[in-house]
């Protein structure tokens, strides 16, 4: 468990944003068979860049890994991070996706990002790496 920066740690505090989170991952140990892991983020915060109002939602994640996994408790944090981030919701979805992506290199993932109705409209946004399948 050495090789991990939060993992069996008592560290109690999310980072202040997603550019200091540490996104650990480990080596997925069955490589030789795609599978699908996913995360589900019921109580996703954010805030409003124009009204600084928060932003509740909920962040779906699918990757199918390659040599390496996300390890949970860093992705609890690195989601924590946006709590205090004034960003668009498009911004946040494809920023996650960056950093995840990043980070383990899966064969494929996507990034859902499901919004609460502000003013009567709900928003749903989906980024896909390495890129979204159109239907035409």
């Amino acid at each position: 468990m050495s090789e991990f920066e939060l993992l069996g740690k008592s560290q109690n505090d999310p980072p202040a944003s997603p550019e200091e989170a540490i996104i650990d991952v480990f080596e997925n140990k069955h490589q030789l068979r795609d599978y699908l892991i996913e995360f589900h983020c019921g109580d996703f915060t954010s805030m409003c860049p124009i009204t600084q109002q928060s932003d509740f939602a909920e962040i779906e994640i699918q990757y199918i890994p390659n040599q390496n996994c996300i390890e949970t408790k860093s992705l609890k944090y690195y989601l924590q991070s946006y709590r205090s981030q004034k960003k668009f919701n498009e911004e946040i979805v494809n920023k996650i996706l960056d950093d995840l992506s990043k980070a383990c290199k899966p064969k494929w993932m996507v990034v859902t990002g499901s919004f609460a109705p502000r003013g009567g409209i709900s928003l749903t946004t989906t980024a896909e790496y390495p890129n979204l399948v159109r239907k035409e």
